[in-house]
């Protein structure tokens, strides 16, 4: 019952209150001279220095379905589970000079959207297109995912009914006023939000890993019921503490994969895109990393709440349950009230900073990419700001509707889906940074090769409550091979991707097919702010103030 939770309900609808607060006031902060263009709504107008793309950028990437869905894989799996800490380190390395590039050529050309680059790149509104159109499909369920996060700590206050509309009435009311802050502010909304949103999670996840061990008799103590857990329990011989020779090869492929992705999705770019010069990409790009300790601290909450005794709650059907409510529940069950209020809504804050800016980011690509590109292509500044303003509530109301008439769990899968799907951009994208070798045409066979192949191997994955599209582990028996081992879908996709977009970009070349006209020039890349051949209108408003970068 939700009387029990009035404590905590009361400290997170204060703390959610002043961050929609926040969402409003964050118009005036930093307020530009016209607000009704896409570089000031959707980009911030270009400005924000270290601290700021720190806090944007890391709001970004670590959100509410991290908080509750990594512990909660680690409680029904164990060390598969932290597949996600290494890959969170990994990228940062790998993306630390591409991200200059793609920032210093959209700086010059004022690109919004990777498919903005593309279609100057390689002077192809078709294959924009297919970047435009992966890149929303791909953030759709993601932001779907934000809800999961939010429902689970709802549920765990009792604030969800029975019915369908008693159980979804909160997370709309959420959203309608994440939605309504969106629309007035744009991205200095959550860049405002994300202050208080990690704010809040350090302190909860410090005192967490200082408080429930004590609690619950030491680390000794917690790895202990974790292995007798997965030892007394386990129905998949791949469970346990540690990888074996099963699931080691799907753990690094998976990692690997996630971590080719993850600055592939649309909302990553954009904080990039928002930050005022290379020399603070650069900087975030080495500083990051330190979320991953907090994140390796997190996935640790899974194994606490083992020890804990943490049962879940029921899921949405009859006879399951919702494991994304174990580190809530663990929170009830080990904090004071009040604090776990700040844990609830720590979380919840941290679906609504990635929430606005996925929303953002779709709706730019949909503006700059489809509306533009072939709706209305004279269409002002002003008109293209209106856009995506709209579409951004259509993206969140779609989000909504995922979760009201999908199964979460299904959602979920989705996610590990969408990164299947966005990783077939990465020639066109990555690659297409530091090189144009790759034939257009070819780039979109070697797409359509790669999302074909990617959904037909998703298509054969089963889990338990589902014959298809279970998850993004293949079976390599399905191949031929003889062995239980599986493989993350996404390496094998993007693999066959590159292999046909290189064939066909040689068949072509032989055949001496036209490959356009490149938009871009090789200086382009190395473009810093103050660049005077900057086109007009992309570096609005110098004189306004500017935060002093970090």
């Amino acid at each position: 019952m939700w009387r029990d939770h009035l404590t905590e309900i009361i400290v997170f609808s204060l703390l959610f209150l002043l961050v929609s607060v926040m969402g409003f006031v964050a118009a005036r902060w930093r307020a530009p001279k016209d607000m009704a263009h896409l570089d000031e709504w959707g980009l911030g107008g270009r400005s924000f220095g270290g601290w700021i793309t720190w806090f944007l950028v890391g709001g970004d990437l670590y959100t509410a379905y991290t908080f509750v869905a990594v512990p909660a894989l680690v409680f029904g799996a164990g060390a598969m589970g932290f597949f996600a800490v290494p890959y969170t380190i990994v990228i940062y390395p790998l993306v630390f000079l591409v991200l200059c590039r793609l920032w210093s050529v959209s700086h010059r050309h004022g690109f919004v959207t990777p498919a903005d680059f593309v279609r100057s790149r390689f002077d192809s509104p078709v294959l924009a297109l297919l970047v435009a159109i992966t890149g929303i499909v791909a953030t759709m369920p993601y932001i779907a995912l934000q809800l999961v996060g939010i429902e689970a700590v709802l549920k765990t206050m009792g604030v969800t009914g029975d019915s369908a509309l008693a159980r979804h009435l909160p997370i709309i009311i959420a959203f309608a006023i994440l939605a309504a802050y969106t629309y007035q502010s744009g991205l200095r909304a959550p860049a405002l939000i994300a202050f208080v949103k990690d704010a809040l999670i350090y302190v909860v996840i410090l005192v967490a890993v200082i408080w429930l061990p004590q609690k619950l008799g030491g680390w000794g103590s917690i790895f202990d019921a974790a292995e007798a857990k997965f030892q007394a329990t386990a129905q998949n011989p791949n469970d346990g503490i540690l990888l074996n020779a099963n699931n080691q090869l799907q753990y690094v492929t998976l990692a690997f994969g996630s971590a080719l992705a993850l600055f592939l999705y649309p909302h990553s770019i954009t904080g990039v895109l928002a930050s005022r010069n290379r020399d603070v990409i650069k900087r975030n790009m080495s500083a990051l990393p330190a979320y991953s300790l907090i994140l390796g601290l997190i996935a640790l909450l899974g194994y606490m709440a083992i020890a804990s005794g943490v049962k879940p709650l029921p899921g949405a059907k009859e006879g399951t349950v919702d494991n994304n409510t174990v580190v809530p529940v663990l929170f009830d069950q080990q904090f004071p009230d009040w604090f776990a209020g700040v844990a609830y809504a720590a979380i919840g804050i941290g679906a609504l900073v990635p929430a606005a800016i996925m929303s953002i980011a779709a709706a730019n690509l949909f503006t700059r990419n489809i509306y533009k590109e072939y709706l209305k292509r004279d269409a002002s500044p002003a008109q293209e700001a209106n856009v995506s303003k709209i579409t951004s509530l259509v993206v969140k109301v779609g989000a909504v509707a995922c979760i009201v008439f999908l199964d979460p769990q299904f959602s979920i899968d989705l996610q590990l889906i969408g990164g299947v799907i966005i990783l077939q951009t990465l020639p066109a994208v990555a690659l297409g940074l530091y090189t144009r070798w790759f034939h257009r045409t070819g780039l979109i066979v070697g797409w359509v090769a790669g999302m074909g192949l990617g959904m037909w191997m998703l298509y054969q994955v089963a889990s338990p409550t589902r014959k298809h599209f279970g998850g993004s582990a293949f079976p390599l028996s399905e191949f031929g091979f003889d062995t239980t081992r599986t493989i993350y879908v996404g390496i094998v996709a993007v693999a066959v991707n590159l292999a046909v977009a290189a064939l066909v970009t040689l068949a072509l070349r032989a055949a001496k097919v036209g490959e356009g006209v490149d938009g871009t020039e090789p200086d382009d890349y190395f473009a810093d702010e103050g660049d005077p051949r900057v086109t007009p209108g992309t570096d609005r408003d110098a004189d306004s103030a500017r935060e002093p970068v970090a």
